[in-house]
């Protein structure tokens, strides 16, 4: 079933032509919860919106709604109302905390220091990385250290206030925010601008993607390197983990998506994007299917890949080839709602489209590997006295 188009919004302001590199959509992000949706509109400005989209029904079939392919207007949820934060530079990239929300009226201190709050955390053009809490939208933090644009963020899921950012400085930065926001930890290892970070939901690794043909492995515990995966053939762009941490996907400008053991760091898979030409204009010139985006659905069974060629995909993990498309022009970044059914996409002009993607009911192989990767890793499921099939099924490797 094809990914339909449900909604699609856009910036309230006019393009800036005289200011290059101003309007894109560089990042966008739903919270932990679903509640709340976060659009790096261009402009310098990130939306704050209330999930669901006002009255917009999402979830139902209703492909043909009067919203479908224009601007959907945002309703107050409750007591929840969508927020503009003024950055005052041009934001990268977007992260919520997994801390939960603080509950309507809640005025217990600890969210005025970033505690048990729910935050977002905005990486932007001069190198700041700005912390708001969501429910007021007020500035809790400004972390200095970074000397070059915060392309990426990324924080513990396990609900610890760490922050890890990836930056155009060639480092990555590890901050505590339950220390005022202090800088714990600079990595550096990158040659090239970096543009991904990824925690893996046991939160014991860190992938970092930069423009190498490599990304690099982190410990979370020591914050020392473990390897460098190598094996694509041009610049490594986006990666994402597993939600059982087991696996690990890399996206390139090489047009493929790598899919790893990131505790072995043997390769698995490699999907390939291959160019649909029906869907290209014939007059263009465009000749690749350079990545720009790829995550895991919140299920662990589907990948989506957001590529040059006008085309959103998304893949089976079983599969080698593409189970949907859908035609998007100039798309820079997808993110998968956190309870599975829709994929949020940004683009450079700006826009966020919502689509809807494959729902599926785990099979209870798949739930009883996911429950058991969640806390053992390759090397503790081949030590276990099981066969060898089993063995296989556990580490993906039927495939």
């Amino acid at each position: 079933e094809e990914p339909v188009l449900l909604a699609e919004l856009k910036p309230g302001r006019p393009q800036r032509y005289d200011w290059k590199s101003s309007c894109e959509t560089w990042s966008v992000a739903f919270s932990p919860d679903g509640a709340w949706f976060a659009w790096s509109q261009g402009h310098c400005v990130v939306k704050l919106i209330p999930w669901p989209l006002g009255e917009a029904e999402l979830g139902c079939k209703t492909s043909e709604r009067k919203s479908r392919g224009g601007k959907v207007e945002t309703r107050s949820r409750g007591a929840a109302k969508e927020k503009t934060l003024e950055c005052g530079q041009i934001v990268w990239g977007l992260a919520f905390s997994a801390w939960p929300a603080a509950e309507d009226g809640d005025t217990d201190p600890a969210c005025a220091v970033g505690l048990p709050c729910l935050v977002l955390a905005t990486g932007l053009n001069d190198g700041q990385i700005k912390v708001w809490e969501v429910q007021t939208g007020h500035l809790l933090f400004s972390l200095l250290g970074h000397q070059d644009v915060v392309r990426d963020l990324s924080f513990a899921p396990n609900g610890s206030p760490i922050l890890v950012s990836a930056s155009r400085d060639k480092t990555l930065r590890v901050w505590d925010l339950s220390r005022d926001g202090r800088q714990v930890q600079v990595l550096s290892g990158h040659v090239q601008w970096v543009y991904c970070c990824s925690i893996s939901p046991d939160c014991s690794m860190l992938c970092s993607a930069a423009g190498e043909k490599s990304a690099l492995l982190w410990s979370m515990r020591s914050y020392t390197l473990i390897r460098r995966l190598e094996g694509h053939q041009s610049s490594v762009v986006s990666c994402d983990f597993s939600p059982d941490s087991a696996l690990l996907v890399t996206a390139s400008y090489d047009a493929c998506v790598i899919m790893w053991d990131p505790y072995t760091g043997e390769q698995l898979r490699t999907l390939r994007h291959v160019p649909l030409h029906s869907t290209l204009d014939s007059s263009s010139e465009i000749h690749t299917s350079s990545l720009r985006s790829v995550c895991f659905s919140p299920e662990g069974l589907y990948l989506a890949t957001v590529a040059d060629d006008r085309l959103l995909r998304i893949w089976a993990l079983e599969l080698r080839s593409p189970v949907a498309f859908a035609p998007m022009t100039n798309g820079l970044c997808c993110m998968y709602f956190p309870h599975g059914g829709f994929i949020a996409t940004g683009t450079r002009d700006g826009h966020v489209q919502f689509w809807t993607a494959p729902r599926v009911l785990s099979s209870l192989k798949h739930l009883c590997r996911k429950a058991l990767r969640t806390f053992l890793t390759t090397y503790q499921v081949l030590a276990l006295p099981i066969p060898r099939k089993l063995k296989e099924f556990l580490t993906y490797r039927t495939f």
